[in-house]
């Protein structure tokens, strides 16, 4: 299983960085995001309009990669109420895929345990 991700401020990156993955995470390209990954993935996004997270139902939408979105994370300001995190929790109903974490900013170092910890629990109800 595979983390894919799409960072525009570096916000979701350093929070990827801070897991320590054994096997680096994909990072979604803003210029080319037609990767098909081939295998399952939890997708980790920021929160953003729709048209600058466009990108990503681009890459979700691309050959086999919707089949193997498992679920998706969601990082944010709470400050925004309502809109915490919005574009994961639309990619979970457009894709009908379980919203399974989020977190502010970067994460905070319980945020990075605890991802882990929901990783972990996917990865061991995979056949």
């Amino acid at each position: 299983m595979k983390l894919v991700f799409f960072s525009l401020t570096g916000q979701t990156r350093r929070f990827i960085k801070k897991l320590d993955l054994s096997t680096p995470a994909h990072e979604i390209d803003p210029n080319n995001p037609f990767h098909e990954l081939n295998e399952p993935y939890i997708l980790i996004v920021p929160t953003y309009d729709a048209e600058v997270t466009e990108v990503v139902n681009d890459f979700i939408e691309y050959k086999s990669n919707q089949d193997n979105l498992l679920a998706v994370a969601g990082g944010g300001n709470r400050n925004f109420a309502d809109l915490f995190i919005f574009t994961a929790k639309d990619i979970a109903r457009d894709y009908d895929v379980p919203l399974v974490f989020s977190f502010e900013f970067n994460g905070t170092p319980e945020d990075v345990e605890n991802f882990k910890k929901v990783v972990s629990e996917i990865e061991s109800k995979r056949p």
